[in-house]
């Protein structure tokens, strides 16, 4: 009895926790169209490299180094989710590396943050997290914070294969801005979390990849309590 009443407690905590989630929803995309209105590509320009939506997903196609931003910014504690994966299906681009992204983002020198071409170094001097995830030929998992100086901090790394990418495996993804900490979680499991003295609490999200080809399926954005 003791136990079914504590099992029932769970399932009502949780469903208030998705009703939540629900009603502080902020923003969300299917990605049946790339809606220009929300999000700029940045693209290395080089032939054969695209973003498209195609079949409910998004799509980064390159042979170099590609943003795509959500256009409007963030700010205050929020909650970012996707699901993602890195393709290898014999396509020209097929390479297993750079499930990256940008979160926070701001340029302390303009206020007007798209002016970039996807280079990664271009974006050196911007405030801002980012996880590396599988970066280096899926080598490492970086997690840095840039701050605004040109210095790409270091907070954490990974090297081990358990946080490297696997090809064609969906990673659901969920970002967490809350108070003066940041959380990056894959398919339900922390993998890095800061508190940070100098906490980014306003800027704008973007995927990041460089050299190869991904989906991303539906994104949803919260606003935390």
């Amino acid at each position: 009895m003791k136990k079914t009443v504590l099992i029932l407690l769970f399932q009502f905590s949780l469903l208030a926790l998705v009703a939540q989630n629900r009603s502080n929803l902020l923003f969300t995309d299917d990605f049946t169209k790339l809606d220009t209105s929300n999000w700029v590509s940045e693209i290395t320009p080089l032939p054969d490299s695209k973003v498209y939506c195609k079949d409910g997903s998004l799509f980064l196609d390159t042979k170099a180094g590609v943003t795509v931003w959500y256009k409007k910014p963030l700010t205050g504690n929020i909650r970012i989710e996707y699901t993602r994966k890195v393709l290898q299906e014999g396509n020209e681009n097929d390479r297993v590396s750079d499930l990256n992204t940008f979160w926070m983002a701001s340029d302390p020198r303009n206020k007007y943050l798209f002016t970039r071409n996807g280079v990664l170094e271009s974006y050196d001097s911007l405030l801002l997290y980012y996880v590396g995830m599988g970066g280096n030929s899926n080598k490492t998992t970086r997690f840095r914070k840039y701050n605004g100086k040109g210095e790409r901090v270091l907070l954490k790394e990974f090297t081990d294969s358990a946080h490297l990418l696997k090809s064609n495996k969906p990673y659901t993804i969920t970002i967490d801005v809350k108070n003066n900490t940041t959380r990056y979680a894959v398919n339900g499991e922390t993998w890095f979390e800061y508190t940070d003295p100098s906490v980014l609490k306003k800027g704008y999200f973007g995927f990041r990849s460089t050299k190869s080809r991904q989906s991303i399926d539906k994104i949803s954005i919260y606003k935390l309590e």
